[in-house]
């Protein structure tokens, strides 16, 4: 009893080392995670072990994608030729996928031949195919080829060969694109019209195969003869290929991970012995140690061992036990069956020329648990990295994903799925990781390969012809200047009709620094009033003092009488007043009110018409300065000033003035648009001969009126303008400012999507909802620090439920739209500073533009484009932004300030 309880201890000594604990299966899947850092840098790439070979793969299948498509699957020692019909046919299942194939075998001469010789052969066994199956060989035909060995591919239709594999010795290929290889081949063939579309690792066209019917589907696994994975990574962590946009699917080529060194503390003399005597001693050190080329050799060099030294089969060592390649994996297989497994055992030890014993069998079977087990956590601890990797890069607690799988060992072996399925799972408790196995192998993705690549080529033209009409060219936006310019003169003359208003503000100068005092600011310019009070303290940039506080126009207001809403105004400052405690103080007060009016005086203000969404009645052509003292008069609670209305434009460029006298230009560019600028006197019609320039506020919103922007007017411009409260008005202002760049975007995505190119063709009912794309989520989709997945949770927030294609396309919508804007703003911009230059007779204007805006403020490319496209139209402008800090609240305090102060002189 002794000597078999020694015995059995000695058994298990051997094997002790391929026994792996879940604590060693989190520490190689560390050093796999690091490894895939490594192989995705381009600093240390040339280096890694793991490759991480982008494929230029970037969506997996959505089921949209149709069409016939040729394959050619090499990888093995034979090969198959396909005609793979993707929703094309009466007999195919909607959604589905029908083949024909045949398979053709390699002639082992071959596998070691010339590389030319290998490529002829495939070439000529593709032509043979079209033939016997009556395909027309004048047509072109779109081929997808599934090339099973390491390859950089710079392009989707480009491989270089890194190294062989699987037996593979050919000569002349290594470095070389192997799809000019095959192309040459065809066209030495000839009698063929043969387009090749992509080339796909045997794993990623797992993948996808395995995509088309599960679009969780982002991992591809093979076990087989050899092992691999790939994955759906982020773009941005590619180094190798430009862009940060979308994902990209990586072949990790991880038979390599151990090349090293990495894995150097898990290998046994058993995997030592394998590699030494393998075609590439050092190289694909994982692969060898759970392949499927590998695992029967690894089960007889142990069980040759154990012979040796008496532990198996007293001592006897038969020639076949010697012989390499007589223990296949399909032997493991079959000795680990549930029933059958130690008949299967006896059977293959006693045609090995054995005579084993009960125990000999059951230690045998032994060894080929342990081996195969250890193979299956090994698979497990890199495919628990890979899922690991994805969840970070998502931001995920909880991953949900699919994997495809594929390879004779997954397939054949009766333990191995159940064993790496477990072991995934504790590896990764939080997620939900599903198994899905690849009917019908790596053929069928590649084609799917193509017809992804077809789609996506088809939907990035679409798209590409949809948002051209927001490209401005130079000579558009030149056209754009020149029309601002002949409209912002045609206004000063007061010809009519004038589409831009040039209204004077009766504002004749900026800060100069000697203002004094506490002023009351009110400010009405969208859907929210402000009351401010400002304290004027010593000098020019000293101190100033500024309360204020916040009141929301409720909608009902905004478009009810106007007795209620200038009674609205009287209530949220008389609300102020009481917060300040200031209810007796007789406060001289200036008044923003953001809307186009006339001035007679720079306390009188007659409004034109109501933009932005107002649409009280009972105001237009009315003196809103006698209307705010009406509704004062009727609480009769406090009394006011009323020194000055000023519009926001005015008022921003005040404010900013107050910090650099250089600032002669307000812009507003937010909720609305509007610029005013200081203009000769002279040039102005209804002007005041003691002056020598007054502020203009030029109501610029209006250009394009009359028609004058018709040509860059895009079909959703067209829409959002006859949706609006004002159709046919404020043209300019509808291109350009946040109240409608948002519902221009919502325009263009239902386009898009009602043409099948966005959101799987699903119209939602969010999306035919006007107005819920606001312009803010332009700002936050368009930000840099932004991944598309947090686009995805902005998208699902709208009930848009996008995937990472839609999120890329929702972005360049939005960018388009608001590069335009921005575009268009500078343009204007420009055609105002040239005009002070040419007032001036300069030759070279140095001017400041005070801004105040959420589009200019809070759009993370707005200021920069509207920049530089000032720069670019106005070369002879040194123009610098400013952003009001204090807005035109404080511009009107100012103004009211120096009006007094005039009054006193």
């Amino acid at each position: 009893m002794l000597s078999a309880f020694l015995k059995k201890k000695k058994k298990d000594l051997f094997l002790y080392a391929m026994r792996l604990h879940d604590d060693q299966l989190e520490d190689i899947s560390a050093r796999f995670q690091a490894e895939m850092k490594k192989g995705l840098s381009a600093e240390s790439n040339a280096a890694a072990a793991v490759k991480m070979l982008p494929t230029h793969v970037r969506s997996t299948p959505d089921g949209s994608e149709r069409g016939q498509f040729l394959a050619l699957d090499l990888g093995g020692s034979k090969f198959k030729v396909l005609q793979v019909k993707v929703r094309e046919g009466m007999g195919i299942r909607k959604g589905g996928v029908e083949m024909e194939e045949k398979i053709y075998p390699i002639p082992k001469e071959l596998l070691i031949g010339r590389g030319t010789e290998l490529f002829d052969h495939v070439s000529e066994s593709l032509k043979d195919f079209l033939q016997e199956k009556n395909i027309n060989l004048e047509k072109t035909h779109p081929l997808a080829f599934t090339f099973s060995f390491p390859c950089e591919q710079p392009t989707l239709n480009q491989g270089l060969l890194l190294s062989w594999s699987k037996n593979f010795r050919l000569r002349g290929l290594q470095g070389k694109d192997v799809v000019q290889s095959l192309k040459g081949a065809i066209e030495r063939t000839g009698g063929m019209n043969v387009d090749v579309l992509s080339m796909v690792n045997d794993t990623v066209a797992t993948m996808m195969t395995c995509g088309f019917d599960d679009q969780r589907c982002e991992v591809g696994l093979i076990i087989g003869t050899g092992t691999n994975a790939c994955y759906m990574e982020a773009l941005r962590h590619v180094d190798l290929v430009e862009g940060d946009e979308g994902q990209m699917c990586v072949n990790t080529e991880w038979g390599g991970f151990g090349d090293d060194g990495a894995l150097n503390e898990y290998i046994t003399e058993f995997d030592r012995d394998v590699d030494a005597a393998s075609n590439n001693p050092g190289k694909q050190i994982f692969e060898k140690m759970v392949s499927g080329m590998y695992l029967g050799e690894l089960v007889r060099l142990v069980v040759l061992k154990m012979a040796k030294v008496g532990l198996l089969f007293d001592g006897f060592v038969s020639d076949a036990l010697r012989t390499k390649g007589k223990i296949t994996t399909a032997n493991v297989a079959a000795m680990e069956e549930y029933k059958t497994g130690l008949k299967n055992t006896r059977d293959i030890l006693t045609g090995l020329g054995l005579t084993p014993s009960q125990d000999d069998c059951i230690a045998v079977q032994h060894v080929s648990t342990i081996v195969s087990f250890r193979s299956s956590n090994l698979v497990a601890a890199c495919l628990s990295a890979i899922l690991t990797r994805i969840k970070k890069n998502r931001s995920l607690r909880t991953l949900t994903i699919t994997v495809g799988v594929d390879g004779t060992v997954y397939k054949t072996h009766p333990q191995y799925p159940k064993r790496l399925h477990k072991v995934v799972r504790r590896l990764l408790p939080e997620s939900h990781v599903r198994f899905v196995l690849s009917d019908s192998g790596s053929s069928k993705g590649a084609a799917l390969v193509a017809a992804v690549a077809q789609r996506l080529a088809s939907r990035r033209k679409q798209v590409d012809e949809t948002l051209f009409p927001f490209q401005m060219s130079q000579e558009q936006l030149h056209l754009v200047k020149s029309r601002m310019r002949a409209d912002l003169e045609a206004g000063l003359k007061n010809k009519n009709p004038s589409t831009i208003k040039m209204l004077p503000s009766f504002v004749y100068h900026t800060p100069d620094g000697t203002e004094r005092g506490k002023y009351l600011a009110l400010d009405l310019g969208g859907t929210n009033f402000r009351a401010l009070l400002v304290n004027f303290k010593k000098g020019l940039h000293q101190n100033t003092r500024l309360y204020h506080k916040i009141y929301t126009v409720p909608m009902e207001i905004m478009q009810g009488t106007g007795e209620e809403l200038f009674d609205h105004l009287a209530q949220c400052v008389s609300d102020f007043l009481d917060y300040m405690g200031m209810k007796n103080a007789h406060l001289p007060a200036g008044f923003t009110f953001s809307f186009p009016c006339e001035q007679t005086a720079i306390d009188t203000g007659t409004l034109l018409t109501w933009t932005k969404g107002f649409k009280a009645t009972d105001c237009e052509g009315h003196d809103v300065v006698n209307m705010l003292r009406e509704a004062i008069k009727r609480r009769n609670e406090f009394d006011l000033d009323i020194a000055a209305v000023v519009n926001d434009t005015v008022g921003t460029m005040m404010s900013c003035a107050y910090e650099d006298p250089e600032c002669e230009v307000g812009l507003i560019a937010g909720t609305g648009t509007n610029v005013c600028y200081m203009e000769d006197v002279r040039n102005i019609e209804k002007r005041d001969a003691d002056a020598q320039r007054m502020c203009i506020n030029t109501e610029w919103g209006g250009l394009g009126d009359d028609g004058s922007l018709n040509d860059i007017i895009t079909p959703y411009d067209a829409e959002v303008d006859q949706n609006s409260l004002h159709p046919g008005k404020q043209r300019f202002e509808k291109l350009t400012s946040g109240m409608y760049l948002g519902e221009i975007v919502r325009q263009v995505l239902l386009d898009l999507t009602r043409g099948g190119l966005l959101f799987r063709g699903h119209v939602t009912e969010a999306l035919k909802t006007p107005g819920i794309f606001e312009t803010k989520y332009l700002s936050q989709i368009e930000s840099d620090r932004l991944a598309l997945l947090q686009v995805r949770s902005i998208l699902q927030q709208l009930g848009l439920d996008s995937n990472c294609d839609d999120s890329i396309i929702v972005k360049e919508v939005c960018g388009a739209v608001s590069r335009r804007a921005a575009q268009l703003v500078g343009a204007g911009i420009a055609a105002v500073v040239d005009k002070i230059r040419e007032n001036r007779g300069l030759e070279h204007l140095n001017i400041t533009v005070g801004v105040d805006g959420a589009l200019y403020k809070l759009h993370p490319h707005f200021s920069r484009v509207l920049h530089d496209t000032a720069k670019v139209l106005a070369p002879l402008c040194n123009v610098s932004f400013l952003p009001s800090e204090e807005g035109s609240g404080k511009g009107a305090a100012l103004i009211t300030a120096v009006a007094k102060q005039k009054q006193q002189m």
